[in-house]
């Protein structure tokens, strides 16, 4: 039996990690430990799952005392690397959330302390395991369009969702790379998987234009502010999980869940445009609004021989709410329209959570389409959204390898 344990006991830490595995793979795994800057979010994650493995108050100390097979990493994105190499140099595996960091040189720090402890680290790319988009790798790979040449990608977050990354950590670039790292890591791996070529160069724009301080009724926080009443931002704290995890937890820490998303401080993009040459020749245009009245996807895929159109609507909010609308059409050269049915998924994340997590705890026999993320797969995601903020940065395009050492891949 492998002994784990969880660094970042929050959202992603207790519901996708520490409650199922206590409650499914307990036969095979056993969980050793938990750390969190915030003890009693900590404990709130041990309460949760049921059972009594200890509450640490250093990671060191953790790793040192359980002894751990695989570490978990769920903090904070721009701590990623700090529980990662440790790991790595404690002779563990890693499970590490996506994204596996936030910029170009915490990415080659882990490369380099993965080839060197000869440890591996595995990313949680779950919509690799949703049937929906397994069902679009399957139609590529069976050669539907043939060699894709061209692809079109756009993900527009609505204002309940999308507004969320705006009150919470992720609203400064410097502990979330901001969306175009944490948010569009997952967009970015679905077409590098799809296309099996790796990014090369990379041009970006991007505007903040609707979050941040925009307007002149805000405050603070959701919970004491003034204008709450009126506020179609308001999120209320004070019920459910966000109590239990945040409010009840926020004196130990400080951290406040429910931020204004009109705040100065925020510096993160709320409209973002990126182009991605890949090095087999195909190249993409991608675009992420987190600012629109309804939420989801649109997909296009142009290859030699077709196109591939994908839709997949939903949300809490707009004329999708509380459906889950999916189309893939297939318009081929014989001048045919063929239009796939697949059925919706259960679970989170179209049902790719407890996929992903049964194959990262029983292992696959066999991975014929590529599934499972290695260190290489999460850095080539990872660096189109670094090399997209340097070129916002500097106003030109940037080329991948003056960015990520490809030496230190294992």
């Amino acid at each position: 039996m492998k002994k784990y344990v969880i660094v970042g006991a929050g959202n992603r830490g207790t519901w996708m990690f520490g409650v199922p595995i206590a409650r499914n793979y307990s036969h095979v795994v056993q969980l050793a430990g938990v750390y969190d800057i915030n003890r009693k979010r900590a404990e709130f994650l041990r309460a949760e799952t049921g059972l009594s493995f200890p509450v640490y108050d250093s990671f060191d100390e953790m790793l040192k005392d359980a002894k751990p097979d695989v570490v978990i990493v769920t903090t904070v994105d721009c701590f990623h690397h700090e529980y990662v190499i440790k790991s790595l140099e404690a002779g563990c595996d890693v499970i590490c959330e996506k994204p596996l960091t936030i910029d170009a040189d915490k990415l080659n720090r882990i490369l380099e302390a993965e080839k060197r402890t000869g440890r591996k680290v595995t990313v949680t790319f779950n919509c690799r395991f949703a049937p929906f988009y397994v069902r679009v790798k399957e139609l590529l790979r069976e050669g539907v369009i043939g060699k894709v040449l061209s692809v079109h990608f756009e993900w527009f977050l609505d204002t309940s969702h999308g507004a969320d990354y705006f009150r919470r950590w992720h609203r400064q670039k410097k502990n979330s790379g901001g969306l175009l790292v944490h948010k569009s890591t997952h967009h970015f791996d679905l077409v590098n998987w799809f296309l099996e070529e790796e990014p090369e160069v990379v041009n970006a724009f991007g505007t903040r234009r609707f979050y941040g301080p925009t307007r002149e009724k805000r405050g603070e926080r959701c919970l004491t502010c003034a204008y709450k009443k009126e506020c179609e931002f308001y999120l209320d704290i004070t019920q459910g999980n966000l109590k239990k995890l945040y409010l009840d937890c926020e004196d130990a820490d400080g951290y406040y869940r429910d931020r204004c998303v009109f705040a100065d401080e925020i510096d993160i993009e709320d409209s973002v445009s990126v182009s991605v040459k890949y090095s087999g020749g195909a190249v993409m245009s991608y675009s992420l609004t987190a600012h629109s009245p309804y939420e989801g996807l649109k997909l296009v895929l142009n290859g030699t021989d077709g196109r591939l159109e994908v839709d997949n609507f939903h949300g809490s909010i707009g004329p999708f709410a509380g459906r889950d609308v999916r189309n893939v059409r297939l318009y081929n050269r014989r001048g045919e329209e063929i239009i796939y049915h697949i059925p919706r998924a259960t679970g989170e994340h179209g049902g790719g959570d407890e996929r992903i997590l049964r194959a990262l705890i029983e292992g696959l026999k066999e991975d014929p389409l590529g599934q499972m993320a290695n260190s290489r797969a999460g850095a080539m995601s990872v660096i189109i959204g670094a090399a997209a903020n340097e070129s916002m940065k500097q106003g030109k395009s940037i080329r991948v390898r003056d960015l990520l050492n490809y030496d230190l891949f294992a």
